[in-house]
């Protein structure tokens, strides 16, 4: 797994090719969000973050049978996480079937968890992203509630 984080002054990017049977890319594409997340000052985002990240990037190891990209920026409006594949077949969130099936459910938590969240198409595959908003730092209260 190959990373790479801006540090020229624009907003602070993570990029990892994620490796097709690599075990580790998971954690290891979670650890290195947290650390993104930790140096914008926003490490209060990192457990939906990575919960989010965590199942766009085992979709895309699943259901694919090629690698993928990860790529994350932080900015001023939010965090957005987008995992590219390399192939067409576009995915839909499907309900629950009841059961005790431990997939399936990936989609769903991100579009209950995500301030936005879509798919969009590639001339080779596609990119399932989301957005998280920034919040205001713990202790800040808005203007309008004191």
């Amino acid at each position: 797994m190959k990373r790479r984080v801006r540090g020229d002054g624009a907003a602070p990017q993570l990029r990892r090719r994620l490796g097709r049977a690599d075990a580790r890319a998971v954690p290891e594409a979670r650890r290195a969000l947290r650390e993104l997340l930790i140096r914008w000052g926003r490490a209060e985002r990192s457990d939906t973050a990575e919960l989010l990240t965590s199942e766009l990037v085992t979709n895309a190891l699943f259901h694919t049978d090629r690698g993928a990209v990860l790529t994350a920026t932080v900015s001023a409006r939010g965090l957005r996480v987008e995992v590219r594949d390399f192939t067409g077949h576009l995915p839909r969130p499907r309900p629950p079937d009841g059961g005790e099936r431990t997939h399936g459910r990936g989609l769903i938590l991100v579009q209950s968890l995500a301030d936005a969240w879509g798919v969009r198409a590639h001339g080779v595959g596609k990119a399932v992203w989301f957005e998280l908003d920034a919040k205001e730092p713990p202790g800040v209260l808005d203007a309008g509630a004191a």
